[in-house]
């Protein structure tokens, strides 16, 4: 679009309503993603959904010792924040393509 030129509001309406559509397939695959983290060389794993859930947990019996809990408590605790960033990640490369859509004056007004 050229400089005084009015845009076009159709156009900008279908992009609008196409990244609506793309954010939602986005959210979606994100919602269904699982990943793993782990901590104490994967003695200890956490599984998590891309939106933050805790869906499993797996430690070996090696590293539990009665006389020990911090420990095992910092490893689960390690674990689970591993995967957090994993999700995070996930999400992030996700929705970065959308995000950039909003910037930028790509939708031919300022501010969008």
């Amino acid at each position: 679009m050229q400089p005084g030129e009015q845009p076009d509001i159709a156009s900008i309406m279908q992009q609008a309503q196409q990244m609506q559509q793309q954010l939602m397939a986005a959210q979606a695959e994100i919602a269904e993603a699982e990943v793993t983290g782990q901590a104490g060389g994967g003695l200890v794993r956490a599984t998590v959904k891309g939106t933050g859930e805790l869906v499993g947990l797996t430690i070996d019996p090696k590293v539990v010792d009665p006389e020990d809990v911090e420990t095992l408590q910092d490893l689960i605790i390690g674990a689970v924040a591993d995967a957090s960033n994993s999700a995070q990640s996930v999400a992030a490369e996700k929705l970065g393509p959308l995000a950039g859509g909003l910037g930028g004056g790509s939708l031919g007004l300022p501010g969008f």
